[in-house]
């Protein structure tokens, strides 16, 4: 598949980057029906690269992908882990 369009987010939460990359790929993991080819890693810091044919659909993605890291950052906030 060739890629119209791409983006390429780094994200670091310090001791809350595992946990977070977790819910990512988990996330990931049970929709595979996804109209992006999305791929993420960890290292020191979760990457996240997605690649899309239609500009509509990278939107699409990245808005889901930076609230659910929002999401899982806010409710480990809540509980202090």
């Amino acid at each position: 598949m060739m890629s119209k369009y791409s983006a390429k987010i780094q994200i670091s939460a310090n001791e809350k980057t595992k946990s977070i990359f977790e819910s990512l790929r988990t996330d990931n993991k049970f929709y595979p029906e996804n109209p992006t080819k999305t791929k993420i890693l960890l290292d020191k810091e979760i990457t996240i690269l997605i690649e899309a044919q239609e500009l509509s659909h990278l939107r699409a993605n990245l808005n889901s992908t930076l609230r659910l890291v929002q999401a899982s950052h806010d409710s480990l906030e809540s509980v202090k882990i």
